[in-house]
């Protein structure tokens, strides 16, 4: 019997082409210019990949308990990926997509953990708005992504846009205006902090499919 099981690219493809339907041309236009400049830059270039050694962090969930990177590879490989914010529906949706994975990644050995630049109390709404059963971290200021070689910051239209056209304040949300955000990378680390997969993408509408992550997380055995 064929497997109609969604993928993850279908749902966000049909999030992308709502949003197409109703939003004006000029705001498509900035959008996308947005995203070709970001393509076109060398940021993915210099971006940690596959084959690198992962960067160690020490970061604070919403408990107040300090989460590292190193601990979580003392139990087995770690799966790592960024997210906007909560705002984001593409980020929400990838973050359902995951945690329906969580439960394979986990019989394989790993854990799953998801960064961004929101505040706390952002990322702890974040967890349970999408009923994640894996560590959410805010990561201020993108100081993890900046080491990891994956923020960028947002044209003047772009941030204009946000602000004045979706009504989205990221200083708020992040607590800093330095218009920074982190590309929406995932990574597959094995226990010696080696990165197995890397997907990036400058295009926020696009990510890492889970039953991509799940195969690379096989291939380790």
């Amino acid at each position: 019997m064929e497997n109609k099981e969604k993928r993850l690219d279908q749902e966000l493809e049909k999030i992308m082409n709502d949003f197409s339907q109703s939003a004006p041309d000029k705001v498509k236009e900035i959008i996308g210019m947005g995203i070709s400049t970001l393509a076109e830059s060398d940021l993915l270039a210099n971006a940690i990949k596959e084959g690198h050694k992962a960067p160690d962090f020490v970061l604070t969930n919403h408990q107040g308990e300090k989460v590292s990177l190193s601990n979580m590879l003392k139990n087995g490989p770690v799966v790592l990926t960024w997210y906007r914010g909560g705002w984001c529906p593409f980020c929400n949706m990838q973050l359902q997509y995951l945690q329906r994975s969580l439960p394979a990644f986990q019989e394989l050995g790993a854990s799953m953990l998801a960064l961004t630049p929101e505040k706390p109390d952002g990322s702890l709404s974040v967890k349970e708005k999408n009923e994640l059963e894996f560590e959410v971290l805010s990561d201020f200021n993108n100081e993890v992504a900046k080491s990891y070689g994956i923020v960028f910051k947002l044209n003047d239209e772009v941030s204009d846009l946000y602000k004045n056209t979706f009504n989205l304040d990221l200083e708020a949300y992040n607590d800093t205006d330095s218009d920074e955000l982190p590309v929406p990378a995932t990574y597959l680390i094995d226990q010696s902090g080696i990165v197995r997969y890397a997907y990036l993408n400058a295009d926020y509408t696009k990510r890492a499919e889970p039953k991509d992550i799940l195969e690379a997380l096989k291939d380790l055995k």
